[in-house]
């Protein structure tokens, strides 16, 4: 766990329109967020997830993005102003200790983790962080490169998952990702 942080610049990368043909996160998001929802997009690196997510749920929702990278959110920063989403988008910092979201227990209605768990130092700590922040029937949307971890680290971070008290509602079929939806309790 966390042996390497994706580098600030990687996030161009991230958002680059080529990404958009195989991981389109309106299509990915859509069937999980909804108008006047909360989201926590964890590791939203320069927002590839958080503008759409900000669409989808809508004027009366909100996301609050968070990131390790100062460079990350001020890009996320520009581009939600670009797109004239910063009323909904939050941008925070937070440290590799800890998420910095003790302020949104019970608060959010789905968390999003894509691509990010194989990076954090604690992934208990990370899951028990997340778990907190959730509704009693809020979704944790968890996905991770294919190309980058392996199968039975991924079942590994699942089985961390349900003991942090999360339940496993269904794997998820998205392009390049090993991926799944759970539920508090």
């Amino acid at each position: 766990m966390a042996k390497h942080i994706c580098p600030w610049w990687v996030g161009y990368l991230l958002i680059s329109p080529f990404r958009h043909l195989s991981q389109a996160p309106k299509k990915i998001l859509a069937p999980h967020v909804g108008s006047g929802m909360t989201v926590l997009d964890i590791g939203c690196a320069m927002g590839f997830f958080s503008l759409d997510a900000a669409k989808l749920a809508g004027p009366q929702g909100r996301v609050i993005c968070v990131d390790l990278q100062p460079k990350m959110i001020q890009v996320l920063k520009r581009r939600t102003a670009k797109a004239g989403l910063s009323e909904r988008i939050v941008p925070r910092l937070c440290s590799t200790a800890s998420l910095e979201i003790q302020d949104l227990q019970g608060q959010v209605d789905l968390a999003l983790a894509f691509n990010v768990v194989h990076e954090v130092p604690d992934r208990d700590r990370f899951l028990a962080q997340v778990k907190q922040t959730l509704k009693p029937d809020g979704r944790l949307l968890l996905a991770e490169p294919s190309f980058h971890v392996r199968r039975k680290d991924f079942e590994q971070t699942v089985s961390a998952s349900q003991r942090a008290g999360f339940r496993l509602i269904e794997h998820l079929q998205i392009r390049r990702s090993r991926a799944v939806l759970m539920a508090v309790g």
